[in-house]
């Protein structure tokens, strides 16, 4: 790297991390170096309002980008896009080129930034497109700045960018994304009139992913296929010790992990990610990340780059990130908490309560807007975090249920409460917790106190939405919440415009239209334990749909009203929801297949061949302890005990053969079923059992088979061994 401000050490001293945050990203600072005055307010004004760039101002800003990489030691650039794969993809282009005359010389044109040419046809389509229509395109997207990424022996000029068909369809997670962000603007502007707020110009969304994720040495992970093929422990039996103690949480963090964690910030820092916070997980080997808020594209666009640098750094460490929501059975999943908040851009913040929350009405509004959208659009919600890992991890600790409510805390219920019963007699003050001794001062305490098993939780000023899985991109879930959040906005605006022209005044009208809301999403507040069955009974009281697997949660992407929406506010066109549905599913099948295929190929060929070489020992060490038994004075209770374990692991082995006969067959049957629908279904109910059945087995056998006969690498030296 040519710049050595990029250098988070300089004279062998750590640099403040504010002298070279962003130093590898195409920021303001970069673009005042760069651009002339009139470019760069251009494209700051698409930035802030999402107004299009003419070609003049790309074809300047591209040369200023071009020459800021260069100067940076950039050899090429790609456009970088978020496919329906749940990851990235990126194809890298070489600035040199040669002129007229043959002459070498580096060249970035406007066009090549603002329009890329991938082959579209090896993407997840979802039937869009067939495989001989390869044309696709990637465009710019202006609000997220373009970075440079360090890899092998170069540097690339990354531009965040959509992926489009060549009709113009989304086959990218980003695009869907932009639409609804623009679509919660116009909402929120229309409903800030209706409050008598006509100043603000554009509303976006914020996000902000606690990324949660283990880590494991590379020795284990490399002598593991279930790892290294499905991303998570298809056998294995839990040790004496897992969390229990709860002694791992917040503990102090091992120093080869935080050597770790602290090479992941100084890339992210260089690359103007702000991660704010890191600690121990509550399970063993189970940390954290956390950024700042950013806008929703950004943010979305960032945790993809987070998720990349850690697995880059921990390869260098000799770890293996593992971002499955459940690698491990028997502890804690990892989930990826979105919290998600709305506001003006560059201003206030809709869902702030201020100090009194029952007469900020403002606030009150866009509360009971995302009650109602949770509320009516629950089973898409649902549907937005399904998969195959989620489903795996969804009602254990740390993780909410498949049924989607929304925690507000004590305060908040009082509030809504009391306006449904029209008794707003009360005020709230500044809370504080006095701990009763001089020496330490007064808590400022929140208005909602935390439900870690709520999946859609108010925390101060935001919603955190917690059943998001670890390794899932955060764009799907955030287009979802935007979309049904327009509409609930929409639909609460038109219900007060409706009474004001009908005569009602119009802060009356907005308190009626709060209280029949109010009332009306009542069924969607829950205070209590989400893990508890009192939960499963409200849920059928209430009529709260319980989507408890990813087949059952996908049908509601069919359900017409679902489908409309998304249509409605030009998020996603009937096709595109369609394409995404197949592609779920699609990934969900063959997801499944190649677990059950991989404990397949583990059973025959670790797990089976140990236990029948162990087996064969022991038969042997026993007949000659029979033999030598009145030799040398073997008690009968020690010769019976010995053949019990003997018969006892021969019975498991022998179950575990015709358990394993049975995963063949229902493999095979999997393989014959065309319907999409059905083969999930069948997975769901058949195969993921069959898999448990077979897995019961064999982590008992574990448990009697010699260490040094086990091939397999066990649960005590991936979690405690660092």
């Amino acid at each position: 790297m040519n710049n050595h401000k990029e250098d988070p050490l300089e004279n062998g001293n750590r640099k403040a991390v504010s002298s070279y945050f962003g130093a590898l990203t195409f920021d303001q600072k970069a673009m005042l170096k760069k651009l002339p005055k009139e470019v760069y307010k251009a494209l700051q004004n698409t930035i802030k309002t999402g107004k299009k760039l003419s070609p003049e101002i790309a074809a300047a800003v591209a040369h200023g980008m071009k020459e800021w990489a260069l100067e940076n030691g950039a050899t090429h650039y790609t456009h970088w896009f978020q496919p329906m794969t749940g990851s990235t993809a990126e194809k890298h282009d070489a600035f040199l080129t040669l002129d007229s005359d043959g002459t070498p010389i580096e060249r970035f044109s406007g066009g090549q930034l603002i329009q890329g040419e991938p082959d579209a046809s090896s993407f997840p389509s979802g039937g869009m497109r067939t495989t001989f229509e390869a044309r696709g395109y990637t465009a710019w997207d202006p609000t997220s700045p373009a970075f440079l990424m360090k890899g092998g022996k170069d540097v690339t000029l990354c531009i965040p960018t959509v992926f489009i068909s060549y009709h113009g369809e989304a086959l990218d997670e980003k695009t869907p994304l932009l639409r609804s962000m623009d679509a919660v603007s116009s909402s929120a502007i229309k409903l800030l009139g209706i409050l008598g707020v006509d100043n603000v110009s554009r509303v976006t969304t914020y996000a902000g992913a606690e990324q949660e994720y283990f880590l494991v040495d590379k020795k284990f992970y490399a002598m593991r296929p279930d790892l290294i093929m499905s991303g998570r422990t298809l056998l294995g039996a839990m040790p004496p010790k897992g969390q229990q103690l709860e002694d791992h949480y917040f503990g102090s963090i091992p120093n080869r992990v935080l050597e770790f964690m602290q090479d992941v910030e100084e890339e992210l820092y260089l690359l103007g990610i702000p991660a704010k916070t890191r600690h121990n997980e509550v399970a063993p080997h189970q940390f954290e990340i956390a950024p700042i808020f950013e806008r929703a594209n950004i943010a979305a666009d960032h945790n993809l780059l987070v998720m990349e640098v850690m697995r880059r750094v921990a390869e260098k460490k000799g770890f293996a990130l593992l971002m499955h929501e459940k690698p491990f059975a028997g502890i804690n999943g990892s989930g990826k908490h979105n919290n998600w908040s709305i506001g003006a851009v560059g201003g206030m913040n809709l869902l702030e309560p201020g100090d009194t929350p029952e007469s900020n009405i403002q606030f009150l509004v866009f509360l009971v807007a995302v009650l109602k959208g949770v509320f009516k659009r629950s089973g898409v919600l649902r549907a937005s975090i399904a998969s195959i890992g989620n489903d795996h991890r969804l009602g254990a600790n740390e993780a909410p249920p498949a049924v989607v409510t929304v925690f507000l805390g004590d305060l908040l219920e009082k509030v809504l409460d009391a306006i449904e019963s029209g008794k707003v007699d009360f005020a709230t003050e500044k809370q504080v917790l006095n701990l009763g001794l001089a020496q330490l001062p007064e808590l400022n305490k929140d208005y909602t106190d935390r439900n870690r098993t709520s999946p859609f939780a108010f925390t101060g000023n935001k919603f955190e939405f917690r059943a998001v899985g670890s390794s899932q991109p955060i764009s799907v879930p955030n287009m979802v919440l935007n979309t049904l959040m327009a509409e609930a906005m929409d639909e609460l605006a038109d219900a007060i415009q409706a009474k004001i022209d009908s005569g009602v005044e119009k802060d009356t009208a907005i308190l009626e239209t709060l209280r029949a809301e109010i009332t009306a999403t009542k069924p969607v507040r829950y205070q209590g334990d989400n893990y508890s069955e009192d939960l499963q009974d409200a849920a059928a009281k209430r009529g709260l749909p319980n989507l408890r697997n990813t087949p059952q949660a996908m049908r509601a992407l069919l359900e017409p009203e679902n489908r409309s929406m998304f249509d409605r506010y030009g998020v996603l066109s009937d096709q595109e929801l369609t394409s995404r549905l197949n592609t779920r599913l699609e990934r969900y099948i063959k997801g499944i297949d190649i677990e059950a295929r991989t404990l397949q190929l583990m059973l025959k060929t670790f797990v089976i061949p140990d236990v029948s070489e162990y087996q064969g020992e022991l038969a042997g060490s026993y007949n000659g302890l029979v033999e030598a038994a009145s030799r040398i004075g073997l008690s009968d209770k020690t010769l019976k005990s010995q053949g019990d374990h003997l018969r006892e692991l021969a019975d498991n082995l022998a179950s575990l053969l015709d358990l394993t006969t049975e995963l063949d067959a229902v493999i095979e049957k999997l393989d014959a079923i065309e319907d999409e629908f059905d083969a999930a279904d069948y997975c769901a109910e058949v195969v993921l059992p069959t898999m448990d059945k077979v897995r019961e087995v064999a982590d008992h056998l574990e448990l009697m088979v010699d260490r040094s006969k086990w091939e397999l690498p066990t649960y005590s030296e991936m979690l405690f061994e660092h």
